[in-house]
């Protein structure tokens, strides 16, 4: 955590938002995607590499379900998050420019919504059944995707990206 803080956070913000080499070449990360969310992703990664597959994850080569324990705190938790890239995402206007902010949180959720019926949609043409954590997860998948470029693509371009969001989050577990 000391590093990640100290060290790796602050020099990737540099380059993106400090007007460091990144910014230079007209990299542009509104919200928080790569400087948050991908070097936290990365970090997960590298640890979960580290550590290897959960006990009971693996059985004769097969790779067995590990389910969650409640699907109500997991859908709340999900309502919750989802509530509060509400703050997250228009408050990184930093202005009360109204207009970017209605124009910001109509994309944010629009990725979100298309990311979790696209996900239900595909999880349901894959396994023959709707799933309500991979339809929770692609609402999770639309709001990250959607984090960098909220404030600068139009409504069509938001619900491409969930729709691309919802299809990864379903093809990360059958196909990786």
């Amino acid at each position: 955590s000391f590093l990640m803080v100290g060290v790796i956070y602050p020099i990737a913000g540099h380059w993106i938002w400090g007007g460091g080499w990144l910014a230079q070449r007209g990299m542009l990360d509104f919200a928080g995607s790569t400087v948050v969310h991908s070097i936290g992703g990365w970090a997960a990664l590298t640890g979960a590499m580290l550590l290897g597959p959960r006990i009971g994850k693996y059985k004769d080569g097969k790779v067995l379900p590990i389910p969650g324990h409640s699907m109500t705190s997991a859908t709340i938790g999900v309502f919750v998050l989802w509530f509060g890239w509400f703050g997250f995402n228009p408050g990184s206007t930093m202005a009360a420019d109204w207009a970017s902010i209605a124009h910001i949180a109509v994309t944010t959720n629009t990725a979100a919504a298309t990311a979790s019926i696209t996900a239900l949609l595909t999880m349901w043409w894959v396994a023959g059944k709707p799933d309500l954590s991979m339809t929770l997860n692609g609402g999770l998948a639309g709001l990250g995707a959607i984090t960098a470029p909220c404030a600068c693509v139009s409504m069509g371009t938001a619900f491409l990206i969930g729709i691309i969001a919802g299809m990864l989050v379903v093809a990360a577990v059958f196909f990786f």
